[in-house]
């Protein structure tokens, strides 16, 4: 087996080309998988969009359910149990373990050397690093998760970046008290995980502020207690209007940003004075804040920058614990073959669909 099929960004917006790509020999401690069901998220088609051109060509795809097929050495998962050929796996980005990042701050999601999935180079070393891809790179460093067998493929898939996101978000974020009310700034696949993690960190409300109304649909099914349609709402004084008619005037106790860089000026806005607010959707362009929001409201600001290895086992064990009490297949929308990689793509881009599910490997 010296190559696989592979669905490839070649130019900004074009439909992506299905290639015969080279896979790489195997480092030692390096495996090859294949690919069993791969999700597209947000930051997929902002790349295809253009937001990174020098990156192309490249396999996009970040969120990943795999199975082992070659290993050159032993490896271990991360609860130290040795891996084999046929698990069923969860790759996380690897880091490089001994710089200041790793080592000393604890901090390994910002290491300056830590390689993600999605958006590396398909004509260089190690060729197969995204998700729409028959086979799938595993480098020899970085946590390996196993898939729990009451976890769906496709939704353990989407765990790998939507749903450890937002359990990073909410573990920076700490305790959510019963009494407080938790507004969701985005109603995509960030959105609707966010729903479900402040409904099962207990909170009091949980409202929705996004769009389509499909989404908001899905929203409301996840738990949440109500939802503005921003299709609808188009000036945000109406918007603010609702949120503060939703919460005694005061505002909400938590803002969960996972829209885009632009929506922070407004949630800080609406939040409650000595709120708490986490900003973890990118994109947008940039925000202007005034400089005396943080001093004058005494809010709380919280960044999110991906995630380390710990939220994968997190975000795969909240699926296989909570999947009779949240109906998270709705998150996913719509089943596409590698060739029809373009298709989901585009649904994505026009907000059609929620989370388009790759299988590249179907029959």
């Amino acid at each position: 087996m010296a190559d696989c099929l592979a669905a490839v960004v070649t130019g900004v917006d074009q439909p992506l080309e299905i290639q015969r790509v080279p896979l790489p020999e195997l480092e030692p401690g390096a495996m090859l998988a294949r690919v069993e069901a791969a999700t597209l998220c947000g930051t997929d088609v902002h790349r295809w969009h253009g937001s990174d051109a020098g990156i192309m060509p490249y396999i996009p795809g970040h969120e990943t359910a795999m199975s082992i097929v070659e290993m050159n050495g032993p490896r271990w998962d991360n609860l130290g149990e040795p891996l084999k050929v046929g698990d069923k796996i969860i790759s996380c980005y690897p880091s490089c373990g001994h710089c200041y990042y790793c080592t000393v701050a604890m901090q390994s999601n910002v290491c300056p050397q830590r390689i993600s999935y999605g958006h590396q180079r398909v004509d260089q070393f190690p060729y197969v690093l995204g998700g729409c891809a028959e086979y799938h790179y595993v480098p020899p460093h970085g946590e390996i998760v196993r898939i729990p067998e009451e976890v769906p493929l496709a939704q353990a898939a989407s765990s790998a970046c939507a749903l450890r996101t937002v359990l990073h978000g909410f573990e920076r974020l700490g305790p959510v008290l019963p009494h407080e009310t938790v507004v969701v700034q985005g109603a995509g696949p960030l959105g609707l995980y966010a729903v479900t993690a402040a409904r099962d960190h207990g909170a009091a409300r949980v409202l929705v502020i996004g769009a389509p109304e499909g989404r908001l649909q899905v929203a409301r099914e996840l738990g949440a207690d109500d939802t503005l349609n921003i299709d609808e709402a188009l000036d945000p004084a109406d918007r603010k209007a609702w949120v503060l008619d939703q919460t005694g005037g005061r505002g909400p106790d938590i803002v969960i940003q996972v829209a885009a860089t632009a929506a922070i000026p407004e949630g800080l806005d609406f939040i409650r004075r000595g709120g708490r607010y986490v900003s973890i959707g990118a994109g947008g362009g940039d925000a202007t804040i005034p400089a005396g929001i943080f001093m004058a409201k005494h809010v709380n600001v919280i960044g999110v920058y991906t995630t380390q290895g710990r939220h994968y086992h997190q975000a795969l064990q909240f699926l296989a614990s909570k999947q009779k009490q949240y109906p998270f297949e709705r998150i996913l929308s719509g089943t596409y073959s590698l060739d029809q990689t373009s298709e989901a793509m585009e649904a994505m881009a026009s907000f059609s669909i929620v989370k388009p599910v790759i299988l590249p490997n179907a029959a």
